[in-house]
């Protein structure tokens, strides 16, 4: 039988426990404290994890086994919070949450399937940037999809029927938060972004997804060959993906495919690239930096 009450889920991995303290302080300071924290455990032993925290944590733990990948370890995690509760709210371990988030999170699922909110940007001691993550005003966020991302697993919430619609994972997979709201999107289900901003989103040089400036030659080729590697999990995975969402995904790859062609193939037109991003706007949204279409003459010509 399904809750009521929301279930909470984060991963520690290794790298994560000097966040913990401040993390957990965080969980436990939510004016909505009517949910079940889940914590899957990557690379670490609980003791380890409850030592970094300061105090053991009211939660359901859940062990990866040898050789489980990122996204094998959530899928176990999601297939088992879903037959229990009617829907999910993720955070990120190395991130902070604002008091509001589970409240906020849990009035917006009445209304929908998917929703994130706004991040506030901080550096790696905590320190606020002044920056506040998210897409543009005006902007749809389900319009974007096919070549950005601002459904994170660290300020995202989701009805536990959509979540397993996204099921299952790649093995292979590594940006699990943007194949799950892209098989949302997908599907039909109705999703919101909240512009108020609910989280403390950490950036440091051990982030997958770069969002702030400067970004040098090497981390557009590594950013490059992650959202490769979503557009193959999305595309060549076996989930069924109706159209017309596989036509426009396949346009954003073959975009894509071309960039990193043109880049990865030529020192000049990389380190080109690489300055005059660094002198455009920032747009504070995941993988803004691939292909960028404004600089299109660097890497078209």
């Amino acid at each position: 039988m399904r809750s009521d009450r929301l279930a909470l889920y984060t991963t520690v991995y290794p790298g994560v426990e000097k966040y913990l303290a401040a993390w957990y302080q965080s969980v436990s300071s939510q004016t909505d404290c009517d949910f079940d924290l889940w914590i899957g455990v990557d690379s670490l032993s609980i003791d380890q994890v409850v030592a970094a925290c300061g105090i053991e944590p009211c939660a359901t733990w859940l062990l990866a086994t040898e050789g489980d990948s990122p996204a094998q370890i959530r899928q176990k995690a999601i297939e088992q919070i879903v037959d229990r509760y009617s829907g999910v709210v993720f955070v990120d371990s190395d991130d902070l949450l604002h008091p509001s988030r589970v409240e906020a999170a849990r009035e917006a699922l009445e209304d929908h399937d998917v929703v994130a909110c706004a991040l506030r940007i901080i550096d790696e001691d905590g320190q606020d940037l002044g920056i506040i993550f998210g897409p543009r005003d005006g902007v749809d966020v389900t319009e974007i999809l096919t070549r950005y991302n601002v459904f994170g697993l660290s300020n995202t919430a989701y009805r536990s029927e959509v979540l397993r619609r996204c099921l299952p994972f790649p093995t292979a997979g590594v940006l699990i938060d943007w194949l799950l709201a892209t098989r949302a999107w997908a599907s039909g289900s109705a999703m919101h972004f909240d512009h108020i901003p609910r989280m403390a989103y950490r950036q440091y040089c051990a982030n997958v997804a770069r969002v702030l400036p400067p970004f040098n030659p090497w981390h557009i080729l590594k950013a490059t060959e992650r959202v490769l590697n979503h557009y193959h999990c999305v595309l060549a995975t076996g989930w069924e993906l109706p159209e017309p969402y596989r036509h426009r995904l396949r346009e954003a790859r073959d975009y894509v495919e071309e960039f990193y062609r043109c880049l990865s193939g030529s020192t000049y037109t990389l380190d080109s690239y690489a300055l005059a991003l660094n002198q455009i706007p920032p747009q504070y949204i995941w993988w803004w930096c691939v292909a960028h279409p404004d600089l299109e003459d660097i890497w078209k010509n």
